[in-house]
């Protein structure tokens, strides 16, 4: 049983270093003035209205994605490509976010617990396939799956509010996100 927990341990590390990496490869890319421009704008009126609720919903869908097998996994590197592509385009015209690490967010509460529950999803999705190429009986990985799809969504409830808390009473990020030009 140790054996089986530590290299699950093992698999969520991978998985939470894959997506960090991923992460971090977005927010180091520079794109063109408009194109950064573009997806300020895209951004901004995805969140507009966004409150608790949204931002759980949001996070749970994507999070959910990344249990598929093999696809879930590179669903999950994709999103944290895009989402460090997000932070590049708001760097890019935010002189209070020049020599700030694009790492910081992950050093907040809700930072810490998301990237945890999507290491854990893409993990799972991994190891799903692994379970499927080795042709393990797929009866035996249908409850282990589920509850960490519950662990998943209970952790990104509590992120969701701890987010929605912080952005109310510390004031978010309190940058100004220039959308027009750069």
């Amino acid at each position: 049983m140790r054996d089986k927990i530590g290299r699950r341990i093992v698999f969520l590390a991978i998985g939470m270093a894959v997506f960090l990496a991923l992460y971090y490869a977005g927010s180091t890319t520079k794109m063109a003035p408009a194109d950064s421009a573009m997806l300020r704008e895209q951004f901004m009126s995805q969140i507009g209205d966004i409150d608790e609720t949204g931002i759980f919903f949001n996070n749970v869908g994507i999070a959910l994605g990344m249990f598929i097998p093999a696809l879930g996994a590179g669903f999950g590197m994709f999103s944290g490509y895009s989402t460090g592509l997000v932070f590049s385009a708001i760097a890019d015209s935010n002189a209070q976010l020049s020599g700030v690490s694009p790492l910081v967010i992950f050093l907040t509460p809700f930072g810490m617990m998301e990237l945890f529950a999507y290491g854990l999803a893409m993990s799972r999705s991994g190891l799903l396939v692994y379970q499927l190429v080795k042709k393990k009986p797929w009866r035996q990985y249908v409850v282990p799956t589920l509850i960490e799809m519950g662990i998943v969504v209970a952790v990104l409830f509590a992120a969701a509010i701890v987010e929605w808390w912080m952005i109310q009473n510390l004031g978010g990020l309190n940058v100004e996100i220039p959308l027009k030009g750069a």
